[in-house]
């Protein structure tokens, strides 16, 4: 599935890393030029800065043949924008929308060509689910055509991974950690990463089951 994304906040980084760790072509785009630095660690995720808002930069991003666009800015006006463009002038199949001001909320639909209007409090996994036309995690993974699986586990002080560099841990075969949220931040999981209590991972695996992922954490 060819995936374009609108906003590298933490919204947009985190569907980026996960579809991408799910064997999708992703595209990232936004604004900030140091939000894209900073992301410029993650594998499997193209990155472009610029307005998405702008025609021009959205072709270039590939919005003539993405099967998927998501506007997760923080602005909604933006994303409407994106949305109307992304349906109306390139004729993308889905788009879903962020929407930060519920207020804005009767908008984000389809006179917008926004197919998904997804409250910014929606968790991550359900925004994927919403935003792919799947039902559930499993439906959304085999759209990858990957046979995987996507997994929550946090750290807590508990945790027996907790003050260990992630590439200390053990992990279950074919499995890899898409993305580790800090402080409402997503981070690059790189190996020498020493995961803190408070930390989200979200990890992929084709082979893993959801216990043998816990137990290599916690």
């Amino acid at each position: 599935m060819k995936v374009l994304i609108a906003g590298a906040g933490r919204l947009g980084t985190q569907v980026a890393q996960v579809l991408a760790a799910a064997r999708n072509d992703v595209t990232l785009v936004d604004l900030d030029e140091e939000r894209i630095a900073e992301m410029e660690k993650t594998p499997s995720v193209r990155l472009m800065a610029g307005d998405a808002c702008d025609p021009v930069l959205l072709e270039r991003a590939g919005a003539l043949t993405c099967d998927l666009l998501i506007a997760a800015t923080g602005q909604d006006e933006d994303n409407l924008v994106i949305g109307l463009l992304a349906k109306r002038r390139f004729g993308v199949a889905r788009v879903a929308a962020r929407v930060n001001d519920a207020e804005n909320a009767w908008l984000f639909d389809a006179r917008w060509g926004v197919d998904v209007a997804v409250p910014a409090a929606t968790p991550l996994i359900s925004l994927i689910e919403e935003a792919t036309g799947a039902t559930d995690t499993v439906a959304l993974l085999r759209l990858s055509k990957a046979g995987v699986d996507v997994i929550e586990t946090a750290i807590t002080e508990d945790s027996r991974a907790a003050g260990h560099a992630l590439g200390e841990i053990a992990l279950p075969a074919g499995t890899v950690v898409a993305t580790i949220v800090r402080d409402g931040r997503p981070t690059v999981p790189g190996p020498d990463v020493r995961l803190l209590p408070g930390d989200e991972l979200l990890l992929v695996s084709h082979e893993a089951t959801e216990r043998e992922i816990h137990a290599a954490f916690q």
